[in-house]
């Protein structure tokens, strides 16, 4: 006869799967279930070009109105700023308030993320790269769509900095 080995709950360390982990700090929590063709995928290159056509009217994508900002010569980034995070206030209470649902019916849960001194390191390491670079991520692209060629060494750096943060991500303060 042979003897199986019992191991109970409280004898196994517990360990967080890299999705679980991950899980606890994103915003993908709220992913679709759903599977559609791939042409539903249209409408957010339509949106996405929509918005680089704002950026560019707006100027936001410029490197002299960034650097008026940085250099507090201009209000003009700080009221697009400003703006975009009271949108933000104003659109997650409406969500909140109002139960709203996603355009397939899914509800939307908002998950509250634990601050930590991670965000701080990465919020300067952000702000020194946006400064010296003139460029956010947000913008790369409508920057490269204009001509801005060189901004593409912008974006090959923060494909590389996306990389060495997954690479090192156990070893950062979060």
């Amino acid at each position: 006869m042979e003897t199986k080995d019992i191991v109970t709950k409280s004898t196994i360390k517990e360990t967080n799967t890299d999705f679980e982990v991950r899980s606890l700090d994103t915003i993908c929590i709220n992913e679709s279930q759903m599977q559609h063709p791939w042409w539903h995928s249209i409408k957010y290159l339509v949106a996405g070009s929509l918005f680089g056509i704002v950026l560019v009217k707006a100027e936001v994508i410029s490197w002299f109105r960034i650097q008026e900002m940085f250099r507090l010569q201009s209000f003009h980034m700080y009221g697009v700023i400003g703006t975009a995070v009271a949108t933000g206030i104003s659109s997650v209470w409406l969500i909140k308030k109002f139960k709203v649902k996603t355009m397939y019916g899914e509800p939307i849960e908002l998950h509250p993320k634990q601050f930590n001194k991670g965000q701080i390191y990465g919020g300067l390491l952000f702000g020194a790269g946006w400064a010296l670079t003139g460029a956010c991520p947000g913008p790369l692209y409508a920057l490269i769509g204009t001509g801005a060629t060189v901004i593409i060494v912008t974006l090959l750096s923060a494909i590389a900095g996306t990389w060495v943060y997954g690479l090192l991500r156990e070893k950062l303060p979060h």
